[in-house]
């Protein structure tokens, strides 16, 4: 697995250097230095740090490197589309994404639904909690829900309804149709498994009560 992450990066990297830094920042909401040569990208609440000669992804407050599935999809995020697509403002299942979303969902409401599930489903309003610390916005689903700007132009949302004895707990994570001209299909899920990871690491951590 840790190979194939491997590999995508670095084609990420030498998709990046085919084009233009002018190209990209006419199309996603990055900003670019020509003198140090280095991209900056939003992505949920923190800024990170693109070099172009180093080809490094680093966090701009800290310098820690993001996982690597979250370097990928922000490499796909500045690569893979032409299309600079402002949200369609509605929500909508990865079912109904139609790059693919329907022959994903099985495996992506396995690693990342079921994630949430876990993590909340007895405990729905941590979810508030736990998505603040990452720049989330309360909203009215479910028992509890919370949307994310993954990137400016990219926003998706966690709901979960609660279980009872009788009803099993449910969750579901949400996206603007649009996400589907502006990721890869697998760039998508991955963004959904890389909330839905970093969402139960804070619901299990001491720093998020």
């Amino acid at each position: 697995m840790e190979t194939n992450y491997r590999i995508a990066y670095n084609k990420g990297w030498q998709d990046l250097k085919k084009i233009k830094p002018e190209e990209i920042i006419a199309r996603r909401s990055v900003s670019y230095c020509n003198s140090t040569r280095q991209f900056t990208v939003t992505f949920f609440n923190s800024e990170y740090i693109l070099d172009w000669d180093h080809e490094t992804i680093y966090q701009k407050s800290d310098g820690q490197s993001p996982k690597i599935m979250a370097s990928i999809i922000i490499l796909n995020y500045l690569t893979f589309s032409e299309v600079s697509r402002k949200p369609d403002h509605k929500w909508v299942s990865l079912k109904e994404i139609p790059t693919g979303g329907a022959l994903f969902y099985p495996a992506f409401q396995k690693n990342s639904i079921e994630l949430l599930i876990e993590a909340f489903g007895s405990q729905s309003e941590k979810l508030l909690s736990c998505g603040a610390a990452l720049g989330g916005v309360p909203e009215s689903m479910g028992s509890a829900s919370v949307s994310f700007q993954a990137f400016p132009e990219i926003p998706l949302c966690v709901v979960i309804w609660e279980g009872d004895e009788e009803v099993r707990a449910n969750g579901t994570i949400l996206f603007d149709p649009s996400i589907a001209d502006l990721l890869h299909i697998e760039s998508l899920i991955g963004l959904g498994m890389y909330l839905a990871s970093k969402l139960k690491q804070l619901a299990a951590s001491k720093m998020v009560t």
